[in-house]
């Protein structure tokens, strides 16, 4: 497979930002938002631009590894992800929770809304009645900008259960370890795009304006009611993990040439112990698309829970471990997450 190294070597980065600054190379592709990296890097058509488009000129940007530090050799990951098995990955379904109750249909409607912004916002239209325009490029800003947005659940729920451990002094019973991985593992996915591509200005003007209004809404919304938030969370994962099956689908049927034979970065190999031979950017795909399906599964599960008295089936150890029940990983996964009787 080709990396992106091989792609592009200093010399050829630095006369093609020269082109780029001197107005050289093609209009449509210099005025995009989204700083494209080597496998997206191609002019566009107008038909193709989207509605990032702040940027005026294109740069490339490479992520090298951080330079030798002279007493520090690794810093490895807070939370080491779980082992995954190929049929595991390939076994992840499209699924949905059918709201019950007031408060259920007040989260589900509200993450509708929510879809419907961000697919305006990022250009996003996966329609099959109507003309294909979803690219690589198209496919990176919304990813880019939905895990800006998924990384702030997690970390708020996890402080706010955290401050009230403090002020009643009393345990959590491993909820909050939980959540501060969910956020965690959010920002991984993050931190892996933006070693293919770096947001423009303008992209990243909107995700300070979304990610300011997402936390506060949320901060006060877990205050009022934790259960309905983790039902939004786990409508929310739903829906991303309707994109990244439609991703994976995009690439399998060859509307994605660019991502054909493009390698995972570092990052994702790492974290996610990618096995020799299965590091392309479908294999990175099917690892983010069952990471999303896991939060599902965690969020649903956490709104149906006493949110007061009730461990965290996640984490917990159980009598019967030979029983499916919840784990780190995704050997027991379900779709709807798990009812109480089933864990507590």
């Amino acid at each position: 497979m080709t990396s992106c190294k091989a792609l592009f070597s200093p010399t050829l980065t630095a006369n093609l930002s020269k082109a780029a600054s001197k107005g050289l190379l093609p209009s449509t592709a210099t005025a995009a938002g989204l700083r494209a990296g080597c496998a997206t890097f191609r002019p566009f058509d107008a038909q193709s631009r989207r509605h990032f488009s702040g940027s005026r000129k294109a740069q490339l940007d490479f992520f090298p590894p951080p330079k030798n530090l002279p007493h520090i050799k690794l810093t490895p990951p807070a939370w080491p992800h779980p082992e995954v098995t190929e049929d595991q990955l390939k076994s992840i379904e499209v699924g949905h929770r059918e709201p019950d109750g007031f408060s259920d249909r007040v989260a589900y409607n509200s993450v509708r809304f929510l879809r419907w912004c961000t697919d305006l916002a990022t250009g996003y239209r996966h329609d099959p009645n109507r003309p294909y325009i979803m690219s690589e490029r198209k496919w990176l800003v919304r990813f880019i900008f939905l895990e800006t947005v998924a990384g702030v659940p997690g970390m708020v729920a996890g402080m706010l259960r955290h401050l009230r451990s403090l002020r009643s002094m009393k345990r959590d019973n491993g909820w909050i370890e939980t959540m501060l991985e969910d956020a965690y593992n959010e920002r991984m996915h993050l931190l892996t795009f933006l070693k293919m591509a770096e947001p423009g200005w303008f992209m990243k003007f909107m995700i300070l304006g979304a990610q300011g209004v997402f936390c506060n809404g949320f901060f006060l919304a877990y205050l009022v009611s934790p259960k309905a938030c983790h039902r939004f969370v786990g409508y929310l994962e739903e829906e991303a993990t309707k994109t990244y099956s439609f991703a994976i689908e995009d690439l399998e049927a060859g509307h994605l040439p660019g991502w054909k034979n493009l390698e995972a970065p570092e990052i994702a190999v790492k974290y996610w112990n990618m096995p020799e031979g299965h590091r392309s950017m479908k294999d990175l795909l099917y690892y983010v698309r069952a990471d999303e399906a896991k939060h599902r599964e965690i969020h649903h599960t956490l709104g149906n829970l006493n949110q007061a008295e009730d461990p965290n089936p996640f984490a917990s150890e159980y009598k019967d471990d030979a029983k499916p029940h919840p784990s780190r990983g995704i050997e027991y996964i379900k779709t709807k997450g798990w009812e109480r009787e089933d864990v507590i």
